[in-house]
C-alpha cells in the first residue's frame, strides 16, 4: 500500500470494520493487472474499485440530494438539479480527493505511475467515490452520507444558483481550447402534461455528443452541457 490506510480513515472520518473494502477502494484496475492474476477475471474484478466507484456514485449523488433539499426547501427541481451536478462534478470530487491526499493512497500500476495517475482528476473523483461505496457496503447508508459531508460539507452549505457553474460556458471554453466550435443544442423532445413538462436536449460537438432533461430548456441545456463536460475530462485523464 502506498501509505498507511489508517491516515485515510481518519481524513474521512469512518473507521472501517472490513479494512479491505478499503484497500479495494484505492486500488486501480492497473495495479491488479499488473500484480495479479488476471486469467480468472471474475478475481480481477473482486480486487479493483471500479464496482465500488459505480456503488459511490450514487451514494454521493444521493446524500447532496437529500442535504441539498434540506438547506433549499423551496427551490425547483431546476436549479437543485444544478447545484447537484456541480457538487458530484469530477472536478469537485477531484478537489476533495486533492484535499485528503487521496492520490498518496492510491494503488496504481507502473504504466499508470509514469503518466502521473495520482494526479489525474478522473482518477481521484473516481477513488473518492469508491471509498464512499465502500462506507456504505462497511456501515450502510448513514455513514456514508457522513462521509460525503466531511469531504465536501462546506461546498454543499456554500452552493447556490448562482454559484454553481455555468456550464454551458464552460464547455464552450474547454472545446475552443482543444480548437473545437462551439456545441450546438438540440430540443430532442419534450415528455409530459403542460403542468409538468420535461425537455430533452442534445448537445452535439466535433466528435462528441451528450443528453440532458430539465423542466425548462435552459435547464436541459445546462444539464446537457455538463455531461459533456464530464464526458471531455474523462478522455482527457485517461
Amino acid at each position: 500500500m502506498s501509505a498507511d490506510l489508517s491516515d485515510l480513515e481518519r481524513a474521512i472520518g469512518h473507521s472501517f470494520r472490513d479494512i479491505k473494502l478499503l484497500e479495494r477502494a484505492v486500488t486501480h484496475r492497473s495495479w491488479v493487472f499488473e500484480n495479479l492474476d488476471v486469467s480468472d477475471e471474475a478475481a480481477a474484478r473482486e480486487s479493483e474499485n471500479e464496482v465500488l466507484e459505480f456503488l459511490g456514485d450514487s451514494v454521493v449523488a444521493l446524500a447532496v440530494a437529500e442535504n441539498l433539499l434540506a438547506l433549499h426547501p423551496t427551490l425547483d427541481e431546476g436549479d437543485l438539479t444544478l447545484m447537484k451536478h456541480h457538487l458530484v462534478s469530477t472536478a469537485t470530487l477531484a478537489n476533495a480527493g486533492e484535499a485528503i491526499e487521496i492520490g498518496k493512497f492510491l494503488r496504481v500500476g507502473r504504466g499508470e505511475e509514469k503518466t502521473g495517475g495520482r494526479k489525474k482528476h478522473a482518477l481521484l473523483a473516481n477513488t473518492v467515490e469508491a471509498v464512499i461505496g465502500a462506507v456504505f457496503l462497511d456501515s450502510g447508508y448513514i455513514a456514508a452520507r457522513g462521509a460525503v459531508k466531511r469531504l465536501i460539507g462546506k461546498e454543499i452549505k456554500a452552493a447556490t444558483p448562482e454559484r454553481s457553474l455555468d456550464y454551458k460556458s464552460l464547455l464552450q471554453e474547454k472545446l475552443q481550447a482543444i480548437k473545437l466550435k462551439a456545441p450546438a443544442y438540440e430540443l430532442r423532445r419534450t415528455d409530459g402534461p403542460p403542468h409538468d413538462r420535461r425537455f430533452f436536449v442534445e448537445a452535439v460537438w466535433e466528435g462528441g455528443s451528450s443528453t440532458g432533461e430539465g423542466q425548462s430548456i435552459k435547464a436541459a441545456e445546462m444539464n446537457a452541457a455538463c455531461a459533456a463536460i464530464e464526458i471531455l475530462e474523462a478522455g482527457k485523464d485517461k
